[in-house]
């Protein structure tokens, strides 16, 4: 039995090795190539976004690590499906993070990414609760994006979760931290709250190139879609900041101000960690 039992937890211990070691690949997303270039453009990660964001002395529940795990082998992979999201608390506020992760193909949506994205809206209105959209997005993935739009559980869901939820009451605040074109330039805009950081963030649904192909106008990606045009011009941004820590101090503020959750009418106590037990094998 002791035996059995040795075997059973060196093989337990393995297996549980090598997640660890898999996560520790997630956890680079694109790679630290892809992560230098975020940090010359003044960019923080998406990891980095949600640990600035959340409260310190509070967990963040990371759900989804492994979506796109060994996925799309030819077109270099998708780690954690090219968005990092989970549960956790800003300004005291339970709520549930999207973050694109720019560093893993410019944050382009791929499949898997649609139905990550999708699962974590369910969550929200399956427990009434707030959405913080940190976008950094290229759109999507073009040569797949065949698979992208057909289904009813596809992309094109999301933006009908967006319409749901505010009819809720679900509140959505969206941070434009990067790029946010083609057909994600719609979720920002359906959010109650829409913020943007000068210089970086850009809402728009065809680039400079493509407005030079349609219509012949020369003009550049601020101008088109910037922090400015949309505060100042199209009204589609609430607010706009030099840097994602001032944009990102923002949504705090923003969450501060969200009503608590109606509680049952009775107290209770803040729930403790169990205590560790040490348990002996039967054998022993």
């Amino acid at each position: 039995m002791d035996v059995e039992f040795n075997k059973n937890e060196d093989s337990m211990k393995m297996a549980w090795s090598q997640v660890k070691q898999q996560l520790e690949k997630i956890y680079e997303g694109g790679g630290k190539k892809s992560a230098a270039k975020q940090k010359e453009r003044n960019k923080l990660t998406a990891r980095e976004r949600i640990a600035y964001l959340c409260d310190k002395d509070e967990p963040f529940a990371e759900i989804g690590a492994f979506a796109g795990f060994d996925m799309y082998p030819d077109e270099g992979g998708c780690p954690a499906g090219g968005t990092v999201s989970g549960i956790g608390y800003v300004s005291g506020r339970q709520c549930v993070i999207v973050a694109n992760d720019q560093t893993v193909k410019a944050g382009a949506w791929f499949p898997i990414t649609g139905k990550k994205n999708l699962r974590m809206q369910e969550i929200a209105m399956e427990n009434h609760l707030p959405v913080i959209y940190l976008v950094d997005s290229a759109g999507v993935f073009l040569p797949m994006q065949d698979e992208i739009f057909p289904d009813k559980e596809h992309f094109g869901r999301i933006f009908r979760n967006n319409a749901k939820m505010s009819a809720m009451g679900i509140t959505q605040i969206a941070a434009v931290m990067g790029a946010c074109v083609a057909g994600g330039a719609y979720l920002p805009i359906m959010s109650d709250e829409t913020l943007m950081v000068e210089g970086n963030g850009s809402i728009f649904l065809a680039g400079p190139y493509l407005v030079k192909a349609a219509i012949g106008e020369d003009i550049d990606i601020e101008t088109l879609g910037g922090a400015e045009t949309h505060n100042a011009i199209s009204g589609i941004a609430d607010y706009k900041f030099k840097t994602e820590e001032e944009c990102l101090d923002k949504v705090k503020k923003i969450m501060d101000k969200l009503g608590h959750h109606k509680k049952a009418g009775f107290d209770r106590i803040r729930p403790k960690a169990p205590k560790k037990i040490m348990v002996k094998s039967m054998a022993s």
